[in-house]
């Protein structure tokens, strides 16, 4: 199962300095890791970025989505990451199997030199570079990031596998082009104006989400939702429901189709829904609405 959120280039908007911008973002990059999303999308808002560059929400995104043995390998000092200092630890949980020649932690590793006998150089957080087969299928240039598995340390026995590493990867797209990816899955509207979440809903989204097998959740920056990001009356949000939601996937499947969304909300979503229906502030903001919503999105049943 594939697991994206989509988070506006503006969600920083009403931050006071570029210390409480980069805290907020890293917030986001918590949400992200705790729930396993896959992919973090920022879309463009130009009418909302507020005093922020275009390219701040994703390049503090992939800072910290850096592991720590690489970010002086990978980051030069920008601008943008000035306060990274108060960023969260996200402490990603590495992948490891067990009980085949396969088994190991990924980690992230950065190429540092590629020699000329079928082998690099790569920098994975050991004690030093470790010298690595380049898999038969694959050029690999200096510089270029790699997921090695690691089955032993003393001594060191590992390999570069084609698998993404753990924890997010940060892509920028509109939404459109965000919620039209082939994995996109299930598409959902985080809003204060959609439907609300409740116990008896819950479990048969949980179920529909599951059937498509991926999901993508969208969100809107604070004070800006996604109806204003988007240009649309909150009243024209797409009325479709949970239960015709159920429908529509169940139809899907038996014709072996994509969902699909229905309304005049622009890009397609396939359900709005409000996971905060009795909020007690006026407003929730990004980070918050991302806790609130993929904590029970991503539950099993």
């Amino acid at each position: 199962m594939t697991q994206s959120a989509l988070v506006p280039s503006s969600l920083c908007r009403e931050a006071e300095d570029k210390r409480e911008a980069t805290r907020k973002i890293g917030y986001v990059a918590r949400a992200a890791t705790v729930f396993r999303v896959d992919r973090l999308i920022v879309y463009p808002d130009p009418d909302g970025a507020g005093r922020w560059g275009d390219g701040f929400v994703e390049t503090v995104l992939r800072y910290a989505a850096t592991p720590p043995y690489l970010r002086k390998e990978v980051w030069d000092r920008r601008d943008e990451l000035e306060c990274v200092g108060v960023l969260p630890p996200l402490r990603v949980a590495t992948q490891t199997g067990s009980g085949s020649d396969d088994s190991g932690s990924l980690r992230q590793g950065i190429v540092t030199e590629v020699g000329s006998d079928g082998r690099v150089r790569v920098n994975c957080g050991m004690q030093h570079p470790i010298s690595l087969a380049v898999p038969g299928d694959r050029t690999i240039r200096e510089g270029e990031r790699v997921t090695v598995r690691i089955s032993s340390r003393r001594p060191v026995r590992a390999k570069i596998v084609d698998q993404p590493p753990p924890g997010y990867q940060v892509d920028r797209a509109n939404l459109d082009a965000a919620l039209s990816r082939p994995d996109a899955g299930v598409r959902i509207a985080a809003s204060r104006h959609g439907q609300s979440l409740t116990t008896e809903r819950l479990g048969r989204l949980v179920g529909t989400i599951a059937s498509a097998g991926d999901m993508t959740v969208a969100f809107g920056a604070p004070e800006r939702g996604l109806p204003a990001i988007l240009g649309v009356e909150p009243g024209a949000v797409d009325p479709c429901t949970v239960d015709e939601l159920a429908a529509a996937v169940d139809a899907a499947e038996r014709n072996d189709e994509t969902v699909t969304g229905s309304g005049s909300d622009g890009p397609r979503f396939d359900l709005w829904l409000n996971t905060v229906p009795n909020q007690g502030s006026e407003v929730v903001r990004t980070e918050e609405a991302m806790f609130a919503t993929l904590g029970p999105l991503t539950l099993t049943e």
